[in-house]
């Protein structure tokens, strides 16, 4: 990936899609700083047992303090910051008229706000470095209106992401191209990779209805997204930036 050993923090960690993230970019070389609600000792075992430095930090990055004082204390740890992966988030569902505002800001808070503070608390570091990347987790719901087709089955609804979720995966896509054109000066690189429906425990729920209308047939694997992220985050993506990387399966294209 480098010349030297790069340092990345995924947020996010204990999730299935930022585990997998982390554990590509310690074999592309990177150290790893995992931020996730709890422990993520699976992960931590997974990078140092491929030699690389792990530092491991439970946070809960809803609150725009800790994120920033997790942020540093990773980036004291790893000893500075070459990339920022945010994979954190949480799942909605159900119809719009049922949504309620506690909800609401739930979703919201940690899917979008808290991306944002943890980006705001990466950037003086990667300056620091002389450049470096930021790439977050968006998603097809931030697209496409969503999967479910209430017109046809108002049931396909139930088991599908809602508003909240796809309104939080919008608002990423588009900060990432605000962050892009702001820091592209200072050697930057701002991307987002969105998902389609990633066969995860988050998305165990998935209509078989709706998996039926992605057209390579199956779900994508956590994987696949970690290796867009891997490739968002190398030297050979040095010239993209402002870009959310479908990855869909081609159940949606733009």
């Amino acid at each position: 990936m480098h010349a030297r050993s790069r340092s990345a923090i995924v947020v996010g960690a204990n999730g299935a899609i930022g585990s997998a993230i982390a554990i590509s970019l310690a074999e592309a070389g990177c150290d790893v700083g995992l931020i996730d609600r709890v422990a993520a000792e699976r992960t931590a075992t997974a990078v140092a047992g491929l030699g690389r430095r792990v530092f491991d930090q439970p946070t809960d990055i809803a609150s725009t303090a800790a994120a920033a004082a997790t942020i540093n204390a990773h980036v004291d740890s790893l000893g500075g910051l070459d990339i920022l992966v945010n994979a954190a988030g949480i799942n909605s569902f159900g119809p719009a008229a049922d949504l309620a505002e506690i909800e609401w800001d739930r979703v919201l808070s940690v899917n979008l706000k808290a991306v944002f503070f943890c980006c705001q608390a990466a950037i003086s570091h990667l300056r620091r470095r002389g450049g470096g990347r930021i790439i977050s987790i968006g998603s097809v719901l931030g697209k496409n209106g969503g999967n479910a087709r209430p017109w046809i089955n108002p049931h396909e609804q139930v088991g599908a992401g809602n508003v909240a979720y796809g309104a939080s995966k919008a608002g990423i896509h588009i900060m990432t191209s605000y962050l892009a054109r702001e820091l592209a000066s200072s050697k930057i690189t701002v991307n987002a990779v969105a998902p389609g429906p990633i066969a995860t425990a988050m998305t165990s729920g998935f209509p078989d209805s709706l998996k039926a209308l992605i057209p390579v047939g199956r779900m994508g694997e956590a994987s696949e997204v970690a290796a867009a992220v891997r490739f968002l985050a190398s030297d050979e993506a040095g010239f993209i930036t402002g870009e959310v990387l479908d990855v869909n399966g081609g159940i949606w294209s733009d």
